[in-house]
């Protein structure tokens, strides 16, 4: 068995431990200009519009109001690749500073473009329960 991943599973697992050490830089060098986050897909508090975070402005905003304020923990269950894409079974845990943490089970879908840049991040996950479990 080959110890090579494909390519987008190589761009998920970079995604969530740049994400997981907190280095903005090299988290968003991984997405297209064009791209787009969708997390959590569809109408919440993070995205009342539903629409996603389009475009490298939108998607280092994300970072700023979500990902960077917390401590991320990503422990990934199960990883499915398939050729531009990749759906990860993982459990997000967020430690913020104040000391509130949240745990969020959720699939993500991962689509990379033929330069391996990530074109969509897709988190599937419920934010009401997530937040009302913590």
């Amino acid at each position: 068995m080959s110890n090579i991943l494909p390519k987008a599973q190589e761009i998920a697992f970079l995604s969530a431990k740049a994400a997981e050490e907190g280095n903005k830089e090299n988290w968003l060098a991984l997405f297209d200009d064009n791209a787009i986050i969708e997390d959590p897909v569809g109408k919440s508090p993070l995205d009342p519009s539903g629409g996603g975070h389009k475009g490298k402005k939108a998607i280092e905003s994300f970072w700023d109001n979500i990902i960077g304020p917390g401590n991320l923990n990503f422990v990934v269950r199960e990883s499915y690749p398939c050729g531009f894409e990749c759906a990860n079974v993982a459990t997000i845990t967020n430690t913020f500073e104040n000391g509130t943490r949240l745990d969020t089970d959720l699939v993500i879908i991962y689509r990379i473009n033929e330069k391996h840049k990530l074109v969509s991040l897709r988190a599937f996950w419920n934010y009401e329960e997530t937040v009302s479990n913590k």
